[in-house]
C-alpha cells in the first residue's frame, strides 16, 4: 500500500521516497558517493540507500529498486537502462615491475603473478590480443570478489590485476599504478547497465536517479 508521502508525491509529481540501490562496491565507492550530496542538492526529498554486492542479487529477494550490472546481462525479466561502458586496463605497481620487471607480450603475464575475481569465469578473461585470439584466460594466483580488493592488492605491489578504468584512472594519473600492454589491449569495454521492474510509484525517483546519474558518467563511461 503507498503511503500518504509517496501519494502526494505522484499527484505533485515531485520526487520524494525512498530509493533503494544496490551496486559492485567498486562501482559504489568511485562512480556512485562522490555525486551523492550533489543528488541530494538536487532531490532533497528522495531518500537514498546504497547497498554493495560483489554479485547479482535478486531485486525483489533483496528489497532493491534499482541495481547497477557491469558486463554483459543474462537474460532476464528486468528493465534494463544503459548507462555506458568502461574499458578494461591491465595494470601493476611501479615496485612490482621494478622487482619482477614488465611485460612485453600477453605470453609473458604467464611469468608473473596474476591477481583476479574469485567464481566469476568471465571476469579472468582478459581483453589481450594474443596468438589465438583477442580475450586471454587467465588463472589468478590470487582472486577475490571484490575489485577494490584487487585493486589494494595491485597498490600493494602483490601482482599484475585487469581493472576498470574508473578505478584506476586516478591511481594512474598519480603514478601510484602502471598501465601494462597498451598496444596488446582489444579495447574492449565492459557495459554498465541499470536494471529495475517497471513500478509507477517508483518511476519518478529511478528516472531521476539514472538521468542524474548517466550525466555524470558521461565525461568517462563512453
Amino acid at each position: 500500500m503507498e503511503s500518504l508521502e509517496e501519494r502526494l508525491s505522484s499527484s505533485r509529481q515531485t520526487p520524494a521516497g525512498r530509493l533503494r540501490i544496490n551496486a559492485a562496491s567498486p562501482f559504489m565507492l568511485h562512480c556512485i558517493v562522490p555525486h551523492v550530496a550533489e543528488f541530494r542538492q538536487r532531490y532533497p526529498d528522495i531518500e537514498l540507500e546504497l547497498n554493495s554486492d560483489d554479485w547479482f542479487i535478486d531485486l525483489l529477494e533483496q528489497s532493491t529498486d534499482i541495481a547497477i550490472r557491469i558486463g554483459v546481462l543474462p537474460d532476464s525479466t528486468l528493465h534494463a537502462r544503459s548507462l555506458g561502458s568502461c574499458l578494461l586496463n591491465i595494470v601493476a605497481s611501479p615496485a612490482y615491475l621494478q622487482r619482477h620487471g614488465s611485460p612485453k607480450t600477453a605470453e609473458d603475464l604467464a611469468q608473473h603473478v596474476l591477481v583476479g575475481f574469485t567464481h566469476v569465469e568471465s571476469l579472468n578473461q582478459w581483453p589481450l590480443r594474443h596468438a589465438e585470439g583477442d580475450r586471454l584466460s587467465i588463472k589468478p594466483a590470487i582472486s577475490a570478489s571484490s575489485g577494490d580488493t584487487l585493486r589494494h592488492l595491485v597498490l600493494e605491489g602483490v601482482g599484475i590485476a585487469c581493472l576498470s578504468d574508473f578505478m584506476t584512472n586516478d591511481d594512474l594519473r598519480e603514478g601510484r599504478l602502471v598501465c601494462l600492454l597498451k598496444g596488446a589491449n582489444s579495447g574492449y569495454r565492459q557495459p554498465i547497465h541499470a536494471v529495475y521492474y517497471r513500478n509507477s510509484r517508483l518511476a519518478l525517483r529511478i528516472q531521476c536517479f539514472l538521468d542524474f546519474m548517466q550525466e555524470k558518467l558521461a565525461g568517462y563511461t563512453h
